[in-house]
């Protein structure tokens, strides 16, 4: 697990360990990154399941819940499949733009 600063948004890399290692890796260290969005990167494992994303759900719902983006980024899996409460996008720029119009968002109280 790689894990970079760019200002207020944290992006963690995935490399080797399961999907379940990184979540609970991502927990125990919650506290350093809670009042910055996330941004978790786990576009190097190739193979990647809806279950794998749901594995995330709680985490992300707690973190968007404190008014900050969590963001999945793997190109994958199929967006379709993936339910609203947890956001995916194929790129890691286009987590930065999910973030940007969700800061936006959170400004003008939506």
């Amino acid at each position: 697990m790689i894990i970079d600063q760019d200002g207020n948004i944290s992006i963690i890399t995935q490399e080797k360990a399961t999907i379940v290692e990184l979540v609970k890796k991502i927990q125990s260290l919650y506290p350093k990154f809670r009042n910055n969005n996330i941004i978790v990167s786990l576009s190097t494992l190739n193979n990647l399941g809806l279950q794998d994303v749901l594995e995330f759900l709680e985490l992300s719902n707690t973190h968007r819940a404190t008014k900050h983006s969590f963001v999945i980024v793997t190109d994958k899996i199929n967006l379709d499949v993936v339910p609203d409460e947890i956001v995916v996008v194929p790129t890691v720029q286009e987590a930065y733009d999910i973030i940007e119009m969700e800061e936006m968002e959170r400004d003008l109280d939506f």
